[in-house]
């Protein structure tokens, strides 16, 4: 006897068949910044023409990875929500460093260096940076990690002392373990992490370089963050 078919398939395979193209997996990668990026812009990023953008565009956002929206001439896209953007998080995780092809010039070597050392992946701290912030707050016993990600009562506290409010009333996690795909180790996300990136960036403890994702400290966060969490300066830079 046949066993019926799972409904869920076809729905994953179409799923699978839109990243599976490096182009629109390159769009989906930008758009982990967070921004609404236009579809000239995405186009001279990833190479390619403006009519070829659109079209693997216009298939990012029938297939609900993206979300759209025009403002006059231009048309700006994002990851559709805060799922997508862990989709894409994790599926990079898998991905080995040592299948990744090599950086061909001395810049693109300091980028690669810059979104190792520090980055916003969505609308949470990434590599390094993440990583000591979360290992700062564990250690301090403001993070538990032993029985899944949670902020303790010290935890949930610090954070009303340092001024970074979290909400508590909607659907989304108050803290997510996020696999760093270039540490291998799990950071803050959710709620929390969300937070405390957007509590940095406004108080310029970090500050955005270049045109991706990568940010670093500045002398006011490493201030802030040795105040906080005991960091030292060295292990942010």
């Amino acid at each position: 006897m046949t066993r019926p078919k799972d409904p869920v398939g076809p729905g994953l395979a179409a799923l699978a068949g839109l990243m599976a193209d490096e182009t629109r997996s390159g769009f989906l990668l930008v758009l982990l910044d967070g921004r609404a990026w236009t579809a000239g812009e995405l186009a001279r990023h990833a190479g390619v023409a403006p009519s070829t953008a659109s079209e693997h565009l216009g298939k990012l956002v029938a297939g609900g990875l993206l979300s759209e929206e025009r403002q006059g001439r231009h048309r700006y896209v994002r990851l559709a929500d805060a799922r997508v953007a862990q989709l894409v998080e994790d599926l990079a995780a898998h991905v080995r460093p040592n299948t990744a092809e090599p950086p061909r010039t001395l810049r693109e070597s300091s980028a690669g260096s810059a979104m190792a050392r520090g980055r916003t992946c969505y609308d949470h701290l990434a590599g390094r940076l993440g990583i000591s912030l979360t290992d700062a707050l564990t250690d301090r016993g403001l993070l538990r990690q032993d029985t899944g990600f949670a902020l303790t009562d010290a935890g949930l506290r610090w954070f009303d002392t340092a001024g970074i409010g979290l909400d508590r009333t909607g659907r989304r996690p108050l803290t997510r373990a996020c696999l760093d795909w270039t540490e291998r180790r799990p950071h803050l996300a959710g709620t929390a992490g969300a937070a405390l990136c957007r509590h940095a960036l406004d108080a310029r403890w970090c500050v955005r370089i270049g045109s991706e994702r990568a940010v670093k400290v500045t002398p006011e966060g490493e201030r802030a963050f040795a105040e906080l969490l005991g960091i030292e300066a060295t292990a942010l830079r």
